[in-house]
């Protein structure tokens, strides 16, 4: 049988940081990742990259230099309207510390510092079991095992790794998003390009919005948010683009033209997605040998921009213990988990407020109130 002295489950962002910083420290991992290949799906939209977080977690890797060099130039612009397209807020690119990455692109800068063979692809993971003296055995969906002296669960939101740590389970947190693309909106949507903007877009209302970002390439992602129950997607034929439009726009009727047409002339498919999170400070007792990295640990809802941020220097914080304890799992386990859980209540408790500043009644206001206190230094 395999066995690995280090093996995580997952291919995202948390694991190929920790399997880096392993990588240059002399410490060979296994990731195990369902996904058939690299290009196997879209790997999603921007990301701001925040200066104390996902940056520290680049430079730890020895990739900061690299990561400046697919930064998206004008990506920290940021416009906030409101339902009738006035303009609440707009700000210009300039050095906040959040520089804007396609995810990716950034994905692919992490994987190919990796060595060949570090990532099993198409290696769904279907069940974890203990074996004695913290080691555990992972069984694959096509029915072969391995066995592993440490298991890092980095495999997301429904994660199979979870349950050896924690019963809890992500919970639906009120808002729906449905995805949509509008591309080479300069030439092709150019009233939708305007209103975008170079970066960042949110218009919000009514206890719902849409939110974007202009990408590499001219591409606007657009996501509409509705504060809806958690059937409300089921209900929506996506494989009928026309109807999936109307039925999402059936919630903006009094919203401008300008904004109405994010959805009603977007391109392609239509992407339905429910926003869950894990209970704001979800932690665990520690167990030998096992521990979570990103979603899988912390899930929170995206609206402070600090998911990926929190799972890379997961797994920058989890290598730099492993590193530090050489030959005493335990104690780098112990000595990760006691940080992480406090700094990962904290990213948590400030994506629950991103959520109410969002979608009040009122907004986008206290949103506006907020960037000014900001701005004013309060």
């Amino acid at each position: 049988m395999t066995h690995h002295s280090v093996a995580i489950a997952g291919g995202g962002l948390s694991s190929l940081t920790l399997a880096r910083i392993l990588h240059v420290n002399g410490i060979e991992a296994a990731i195990y990742e369902l996904d058939a290949s690299p290009e196997a799906r879209i790997q999603g939209g921007m990301l701001d990259i925040h200066h104390d977080s996902g940056q520290v977690a680049l430079r730890a890797a020895g990739l900061f230099e690299d990561f400046r060099a697919i930064v998206h130039p004008g990506g920290q612009a940021m416009r906030v309207l409101d339902k009738n397209a006035v303009v609440r807020m707009a700000r210009e690119d300039e050095d906040g510390g959040r520089p804007e990455v396609a995810r990716g692109q950034l994905r692919d800068l992490l994987l190919n510092s990796l060595p060949a063979g570090t990532v099993r692809w198409g290696a769904k993971i279907t069940m974890a079991r203990p074996v004695g003296e913290g080691r555990h055995e992972v069984t694959l969906a096509d029915g072969s095992t391995f066995t592993t002296d440490l298991l890092v669960g980095a495999d997301g939101a429904w994660s199979k790794i979870r349950p050896l740590l924690s019963g809890a389970l992500p919970a639906y947190t009120g808002i729906s998003f449905v995805e949509a693309n509008l591309f080479d909106a300069d030439s092709r949507h150019p009233e939708s390009a305007a209103v975008v903007g170079g970066g960042m877009f949110m218009a919000l209302g009514d206890g719902k919005g849409f939110l974007g970002h202009r990408e590499p390439g001219g591409t606007l992602h657009i996501c509409a948010a509705v504060e809806v129950g958690e059937d409300w997607l089921s209900g929506i034929d996506f494989t009928d683009p026309a109807g999936a439009k109307a039925a999402v726009l059936a919630h903006f009727t009094d919203w401008h033209p300008s904004l109405r047409a994010l959805i009603a002339d977007s391109d392609g498919v239509l992407v339905p997605r429910h926003i869950h999170a894990l209970p704001v400070g979800h932690r665990w007792q520690r167990v030998p040998g096992v521990t979570l990295l990103g979603d899988a640990a912390h899930l929170m809802s995206p609206f402070a921009g600090e998911g990926a941020n929190a799972a890379m220097l997961d797994g920058a914080k989890l290598g730099e213990a492993i590193v530090a304890h050489p030959g005493d799992t335990e104690a780098a386990l112990t000595a990760y988990e006691s940080e992480m859980f406090v700094r990962a209540e904290a990213s948590a408790v400030m994506s629950v407020e991103g959520h109410g500043l969002l979608f009040s009644e009122n907004a986008p206001q206290p949103l506006v109130d907020q960037f000014a206190a900001y701005a004013g230094g309060s």
